[in-house]
């Protein structure tokens, strides 16, 4: 039987980033992070070049020659906040989030019991808004990969099929809620579509295709 090679694993963000030499250590500082960011090398050398750089210039290669990130993807606006929503059913438990494209760093995180993957996706573009107008950053860009969203959030008006019952009456009140800030708020942040089949999942993407 050949040997198995060492492995190396590099942890970008986790509880406490740096390099390991054991999946076992690895997993420590993972489990339970959330958004944990972390991919294994074959050589010391491969994970300390890693390290110093971005996950996502890794993210999608294997071994320790990894391969540059496609061209297209050099016209994605790193200093921006990517969006995503994910829903076990539709509707179902519902969740969304939104983190700092370059970093994968998450900026918030909400969850509810009973929604739709269309409204998450919404109430994510609307955070992220009056996220950054309050940060004063009016002209950094949002990321989505959900033309629907995109589109509600530019009428102003969550189209959703989702009834009102006593288990949806809180979402429901939240999407009010983000339809009232559409209404009372202008903002000159870009919302731009997120190329899936060119630069792979948004860094927002929860990871549970």
């Amino acid at each position: 039987m050949a040997k198995q090679s060492k492995k190396y694993y590099v942890v970008w963000q986790g509880h406490t980033p740096g390099i390991y030499d054991s999946w076992t250590d690895c997993q420590l500082q993972i489990k339970a992070f959330p958004n944990a960011q972390y991919k294994s090398f074959d050589s010391r050398q491969a994970a300390e070049e890693a390290f110093k750089g971005n996950y996502w210039t890794y993210a999608k290669t294997t071994g320790s020659k990894p391969t540059p990130k496609p061209a297209s993807r050099s016209s994605i606006v790193w200093e921006s906040i990517s969006v995503d929503a994910a829903c076990s059913g539709n509707p179902g438990v519902m969740e969304y989030q939104g983190v700092d494209t370059s970093t994968g760093r998450r900026l918030f995180h909400k969850k509810f019991n009973m929604g739709t993957n269309n409204i998450g996706e919404f109430l994510a573009i609307v955070h992220a808004l009056a996220l950054l107008q309050k940060e004063g950053k009016r002209q950094m860009p949002i990321y989505s990969d959900s033309v629907n969203a995109m589109k509600w959030v530019k009428q102003k008006k969550a189209k959703t099929k989702l009834e009102l019952t006593p288990q949806t009456a809180e979402l429901h009140e939240v999407i009010k809620r983000a339809e009232n800030w559409l209404a009372a708020n202008t903002y000159d942040n870009p919302l731009l579509k997120w190329e899936t089949e060119s630069w792979g999942e948004i860094p927002a993407d929860f990871g549970r295709k």
